[in-house]
């Protein structure tokens, strides 16, 4: 069974990952994964106002991810495996592939104009040494053309 590893952030091209990747799920009979991340905080403050600050941004991150796999369920009947990581975004993912070797495509959605993305540019030029394909989801792409080409 394969595995679809899909970073859900709050972007209109992490839903359209998690569609494309949702979809592909229910038709092929794989999971997801939603791998949410959680910016580390740029700045410093006294110890318990900078844990309450990175608790904030970790509690809105998974509400976030949480709110994106019940709907996930609801469609597919199947709940996706939820992980929430505060780090550097490639570091992460880099790390969550290497603890888990059953992930068979990392997901990612493509802005719809300008730069794909940090993501995709750091991932499509090292793509080499990814331990599964990598998918880009077109952000120009919309839910039918999606559903379309997840079927």
């Amino acid at each position: 069974m394969r595995v679809y590893l899909v970073i859900m952030d709050d972007t209109d091209e992490a839903r359209k990952a998690l569609r494309f990747a949702s979809r592909r799920a229910m038709v092929s009979g794989d999971s997801v994964h939603i791998l949410a991340l959680v910016p580390k905080q740029n700045f410093n403050a006294f110890g318990s106002v900078q844990a309450t600050i990175e608790q904030e941004a970790r509690d809105r991150t998974e509400v976030m991810a949480s709110s994106a796999a019940g709907n996930l369920f609801s469609e597919s009947g199947k709940m996706p495996t939820i992980s929430v990581k505060i780090g550097e975004g490639q570091t992460v993912i880099k790390e969550y592939l290497a603890e888990h070797p059953e992930i068979g495509a990392l997901v990612l959605g493509a802005a719809s104009e300008g730069n794909p993305g940090p993501l995709i540019t750091h991932f499509a030029a090292h793509s080499g040494n990814l331990t599964c394909p990598l998918y880009i989801v077109p952000g120009g792409f919309t839910n039918e053309e999606i559903d379309r080409l997840a079927a």
